[in-house]
C-alpha cells in the first residue's frame, strides 16, 4: 500500500489477488487467481474515485509493473491530473486504465451525475452477458455450462488441440437453449479452423473470437465467414482498427488493453463508423473492474463481463447477476456521491 497526502489529490494504490474457485484454462495459460491493482484518488472535499486493473497478461503487464508506472507519475497525479493529460502521460495498458477509471468515478461524484450520463449515453440498462467456460475435457465443460443455470449466453474457451469439436458439441447438447460463442485465444491455424467450422455452424455458434495469432491477420483474407469473427488480441486500441476492416465483424474492447474508459468510448465510436459490431470483454477481476466496462457495454452487441462469477470473494457492493444479465449499482462505481462514497 502506498499513501501520500500532499497535493490536490491523495493517491492510494493497493495490490490485490482475487482467488478463484477453480483453475481457468485458455490457450497457453492457466489462471488460479486474478491479480489486480486498485487505486483510490481522494480530493480535498473528501470525494473518492476508485478503479481496478489486471493489466494485459500476454504483454507481461502486471500489478507490479503498473505500480511502478503510477509511482513514477505520483507528483503529476497528486497535483490534480486530468483524464486528458493522462492519455498523453501513459501508454495503453493497465496503469492508464486504473487511473482513468478512478478519475471518471471521481468526476461523477464531484458532478453529482453517474458516469453514463457524463459519457453522453441516453440510458443505462441491465445487459445480457456471457458466462465463460474454460477449456477442459468436453464432459467437464458440459458440466460447467449446465451449472450456469441462469445463463442465457455462454462463451467457450477452446485451445490448440484436436478436441474442440467434441467440446463444442458436448456443451451444445448440455445447453441447447443458450446463445453460444467460442474463443480461440489465437489458438487456431487456417487448417484447424476450416476443419472445425462445420461443427460451429451445426452447433449454432454465433461468434468466433480471435481465431488466429496476432501478426497473422492476413490469414483472415478470403476466409469463409458463415459465423461472425471477433478480434481481441489483434486490436489493442484505435490504431489497430484500420487493418481489421474486411477481415473481422466484431471488435472486442477491453479497458486493460486500451488503457481505460476514455479510450474505450473512442474505440466504440470509431469502430461503429468503420462498420464493426462491438463487444466488451474483461481480463478477470472483481466487480470494481467490471463496472466501467458495463458503461461501454451499453454500446455493444456482445457483452462478456462475467469475471466476478468465479471469485471466492468480491468487492462490495458488487455487480448484480440476475436472469443472465449484469447490472452495476451506482454505489459500486460511477455513481453520484453518497454518504458511503465520500
Amino acid at each position: 500500500m502506498n499513501i501520500h497526502v500532499d497535493g490536490r489529490l491523495r493517491l492510494q494504490a493497493t495490490r490485490k489477488s482475487w482467488a478463484i474457485h477453480t483453475p481457468f484454462h485458455i490457450t497457453g495459460y492457466t489462471f488460479t487467481a486474478f491479480d489486480a491493482l486498485i487505486v483510490e484518488l481522494t480530493d480535498a472535499q473528501g470525494f473518492i474515485g476508485r478503479g481496478e486493473a489486471q493489466g494485459v497478461y500476454y504483454h507481461h503487464d502486471t500489478p507490479d509493473s503498473m505500480l511502478v508506472q503510477i509511482e513514477a507519475l505520483r507528483a503529476h497525479i497528486e497535483a490534480g491530473i486530468t483524464r486528458e493529460a493522462l492519455q498523453q502521460l501513459l501508454p495503453a495498458g493497465g496503469a492508464r486504465n486504473v487511473l482513468d477509471c478512478a478519475l471518471w468515478d471521481l468526476e461523477a461524484k464531484r458532478a453529482g451525475k453517474p458516469v453514463w450520463q457524463l459519457a453522453g449515453l441516453p440510458t443505462c440498462k441491465p445487459l445480457l452477458t456471457t458466462y465463460t467456460v474454460g477449456a477442459d475435457e468436453p464432459e467437464v465443460m458440459a458440466g460447467r455450462a449446465s451449472s450456469y443455470t441462469t445463463a442465457r449466453a455462454i462463451k467457450l474457451k477452446l485451445t490448440d488441440d484436436e478436441r474442440n469439436a467434441e467440446r463444442v458439441l458436448a456443451v451444445r447438447r448440455a445447453r441447447p437453449d443458450v446463445w453460444l460463442m467460442v474463443d480461440a485465444n489465437q489458438g487456431f491455424t487456417r487448417e484447424s479452423f476450416a476443419r472445425l467450422l462445420p461443427t460451429l455452424v451445426d452447433a449454432r455458434v454465433d461468434v468466433v473470437e480471435q481465431p488466429f495469432p496476432v501478426g497473422s491477420e492476413a490469414w483472415l483474407d478470403g476466409l469463409e465467414r458463415p459465423i461472425r469473427i471477433a478480434a481481441d488480441e489483434s486490436v489493442q486500441d484505435r490504431s489497430d482498427l484500420a487493418k481489421m476492416v474486411g477481415r473481422v465483424d466484431v471488435i472486442n474492447i477491453k479497458l486493460d488493453k486500451c488503457g481505460g474508459l476514455t479510450e474505450a468510448l473512442a474505440i466504440a465510436q470509431e469502430a461503429r463508423k468503420r462498420g464493426f459490431d462491438l463487444m466488451v470483454g474483461n481480463m478477470g477481476g472483481s466487480s470494481l473492474a467490471m463496472a466501467p466496462s458495463f458503461v461501454v457495454g451499453q454500446l455493444c452487441d456482445v457483452v462478456d463481463l462475467d469475471g466476478p462469477i468465479s471469485l471466492v470473494e468480491d468487492y462490495q457492493p458488487s455487480v448484480v447477476y440476475e436472469h443472465g444479465t449484469i447490472w452495476c449499482p451506482d454505489a459500486l462505481w460511477g455513481g453520484p456521491a453518497s454518504a458511503a462514497s465520500k
